[in-house]
C-alpha cells in the first residue's frame, strides 16, 4: 500500500512538473495572418508571412513586476500575444543559417532602413522596401517582433481596485524572449502548427536602435536571454544605446508609455539612466547568475556622446576612466556620424547631417555573424579619445540623481570632427565638417546634428570668417581628393570595416563629387 502511495505521489510530481513545464512553454500557438511573395534574390525567393503569435506565462515563475496580479486564463497562466513579420527564403534550408530579431523602434521596424539604406536614400524606420537587398542577398532571415502597446502587442493586463484596467508594459522583454526562442528552437506550437524555420536557423542576432536598443540591454540586465535553459541570443548588434535603459512599468494605454526618453528639456527621467551603466557592469551581473552572455557590438555615433550620455557606457556611474571592455563586447565608435539621419528640409539652425553611415552598420553585422557563428574575433574597439565635457551647453549634462557621474565628449580636431573612431573618407578626407550639435536643441535637432561644408576657396572662407581650410587649400584639384578617398577606402575595407561592394560605392562617389 505504501508502495502505491509513493509511485501515485511520484507520478502526480511528475506530472505537476510536466505542467508546469508547458505553463512556462511560452508561445502556443501561431496564427498566420498573410503570406506574399517577398522578392528574388542571391538565394533565392523570398516571402513574407505576418503572423500573431499567441503565448502564455507563468505569474508563479516569471520575474515580472505585477505579473501575480494579472488577469489569468482557465489554466492559471496569463496571456499574451503580438503580430510578427518574418521575412525568410521560401526554402528556408538555403538560407545562412542566421535568424535576426528586430525589436522595432517606436513601433517601427529597423533592420532594413540600417542594412539595406543605399548611399544618399536612407529607407524610412517601418519600412519593409528592398532597397540594397544587402540582408537578402546574404542569406539572412528577418523577424520583426512588436513589443509596445498599441503595435499590434497584447500586452496582460490587471484591474485596479477602483475598476481601472492597467497594462504591465514589462512583459515586453518575455514577449521578445518567447517569440524568438520559438522561431530558433521549437518544432511546432501546441497545436501542431510547424514553426516554418525549423532547421534552418543556428543562431539568433537581436537588432536595436536608439530605443529598442536600450530595450536590449533591460533585456539582458534583467535575465531574459534565457529561456529553459536556453541562451536566446547569440549575438546583438546595437546602434545608439550605449548607456541606458527602457522604462516599463504599469500603464494605462492604450499607446505604449515606454516612450520616454532624456533631452535638453527633460534631462532627468528616471528609468534610463540608471545603475549597473557601464556595459562592463551588466556583462559581469550576466555572468555572476551563471548565464553565458552573448556577443555584444555597439555602434556609437558622435552625437550620442553630446545628446545621450553615451560615455556612461564606457566609464559608469563614477569618474572619467574606461571600464574595462569585455571579451564578449566590441564598441565601435563612428566618428562624425549623427544619430539619425534626416532628409529633407532642415528645422535646425544649419543643415541636417548627410554622412551615410550605413555601410559601418552593415559590415558590423558582418563582422559579428562570423564571430557568433565561426567563433572569429572581431577587429578589437575602435573608441574615440573622450574628455570631461564641463559645462557646455551643447552636451546632454549628467543626471541629478547620479551625483558623481561625469558625461564625456569626443576630443575634436580644427574642423570639429572627433579623433579616433572609425573614419570614413567623410571624415578622414573631408569636404565638410561633420556630426556638430545643431541648435536649437530640441529632440529632433539633437539627435540629428549637422552638416557645414568648406568654403571652396581661400577668400571665400576669410570672407566668412570660416577658420577651416578651404577645399581649394586642402586638395590640389579632383584627381587628388579621389585618390585620398581611395587609400583611406581601402584600408578600412582591408580592416573589415567596408565591404567590397560599399568600398566601390565610395569611390564611385567621390568622383562624382559636385564642388570638387
Amino acid at each position: 500500500m505504501r508502495l502505491r502511495y509513493s509511485c501515485v505521489c511520484m507520478f502526480l510530481t511528475a506530472l505537476l512538473a510536466q505542467f508546469q513545464t508547458e505553463a512556462s512553454a511560452k508561445v502556443t500557438r501561431l496564427e498566420v495572418l498573410s503570406k506574399a511573395p517577398y522578392g528574388t534574390f542571391k538565394p533565392g525567393q523570398y516571402v513574407r508571412w505576418d503572423v500573431r503569435m499567441v503565448g502564455e506565462l507563468s505569474p508563479t515563475t516569471e520575474t515580472i513586476p505585477d505579473l501575480r496580479r494579472a488577469v489569468r486564463n482557465e489554466r492559471g497562466t496569463v496571456d499574451y500575444a503580438t503580430r510578427v513579420t518574418l521575412i525568410m527564403l521560401a526554402e528556408p534550408g538555403r538560407g545562412n543559417g542566421s535568424l535576426l530579431i528586430d525589436v522595432p523602434n517606436r513601433g517601427r521596424a529597423i533592420s532594413l532602413s540600417l542594412y539595406n539604406s543605399p548611399r544618399n536614400s536612407v529607407i524610412p524606420l517601418g519600412s519593409f522596401d528592398h532597397g540594397t537587398g544587402f540582408l537578402q542577398d546574404a542569406g539572412y532571415s528577418l523577424l520583426v517582433v512588436p513589443w509596445e502597446l498599441g503595435q499590434g502587442t497584447e500586452l496582460p493586463s490587471v484591474v485596479e481596485y477602483d475598476g481601472k484596467r492597467l497594462y504591465i508594459e514589462a512583459t515586453a522583454l518575455a514577449v521578445v524572449r518567447d517569440v524568438a526562442d520559438f522561431f530558433a528552437s521549437s518544432t511546432a506550437d501546441s497545436v501542431g502548427t510547424p514553426n516554418p524555420l525549423m532547421g534552418a536557423v543556428n543562431r539568433t542576432i537581436a537588432i536595436g536602435y536608439s530605443q529598442s536598443g536600450r530595450f536590449l540591454r533591460s533585456f539582458l540586465l534583467h535575465g531574459f536571454n534565457s529561456a529553459e535553459g536556453r541562451r536566446v541570443f547569440s549575438g546583438m548588434h546595437i546602434l545608439g544605446a550605449a548607456s541606458g535603459y527602457i522604462l516599463l512599468r504599469l500603464n494605462q494605454g492604450p499607446e505604449s508609455g515606454a516612450g520616454a526618453a532624456t533631452t535638453f528639456a527633460e534631462p532627468d527621467v528616471r528609468g534610463i539612466n540608471e545603475e549597473p551603466i557601464a556595459i562592463s557592469e551588466i556583462v559581469e551581473r550576466i555572468s555572476k547568475r551563471g548565464e553565458n552572455p552573448p556577443r555584444l557590438m555597439f555602434i556609437n555615433t558622435t552625437t550620442d556622446y553630446f545628446s545621450l550620455r553615451a560615455s556612461l557606457g564606457r566609464t559608469g556611474a563614477v569618474g572619467s576612466s574606461d571600464q574595462p571592455i569585455p571579451p564578449n563586447v566590441r564598441i565601435y565608435d563612428m566618428a562624425g556620424a549623427s544619430h539619425a539621419l534626416i532628409r529633407g528640409q532642415s528645422q535646425c539652425k544649419l543643415p541636417y547631417a548627410i554622412m551615410d553611415w550605413h555601410p559601418i552598420m552593415r559590415s558590423t553585422l558582418a563582422i559579428l555573424d562570423r564571430w557568433v557563428s565561426t567563433e572569429v574575433l572581431p577587429p578589437p574597439s575602435e573608441l574615440m579619445p573622450l574628455q570631461i565635457s564641463g559645462d557646455d551647453p551643447t552636451v546632454l549634462r549628467a543626471p541629478n540623481h547620479l551625483p558623481s557621474s561625469l558625461v564625456l565628449i569626443p576630443v575634436r580636431d580644427q574642423d570639429g570632427h572627433p579623433t579616433g573612431g572609425i573614419r570614413l573618407p567623410d571624415v578622414a578626407v573631408p569636404i565638410g565638417s561633420h556630426g556638430g550639435q545643431n541648435a536649437p536643441l530640441s529632440f529632433i535637432c539633437a539627435l540629428a546634428s549637422s552638416y557645414v561644408p568648406f568654403a571652396k576657396t581661400k577668400d571665400e572662407r576669410e570672407a566668412a570668417n570660416d577658420a577651416r581650410l578651404s577645399l581649394a587649400e586642402r586638395y590640389r584639384d579632383r584627381n587628388d581628393y579621389v585618390d585620398r578617398v581611395r587609400v583611406v577606402t581601402r584600408e578600412l575595407e582591408k580592416r573589415g570595416f567596408l565591404l567590397s561592394e560599399d568600398a566601390d560605392v565610395i569611390v564611385n562617389a567621390a568622383v562624382q563629387t559636385p564642388p570638387l
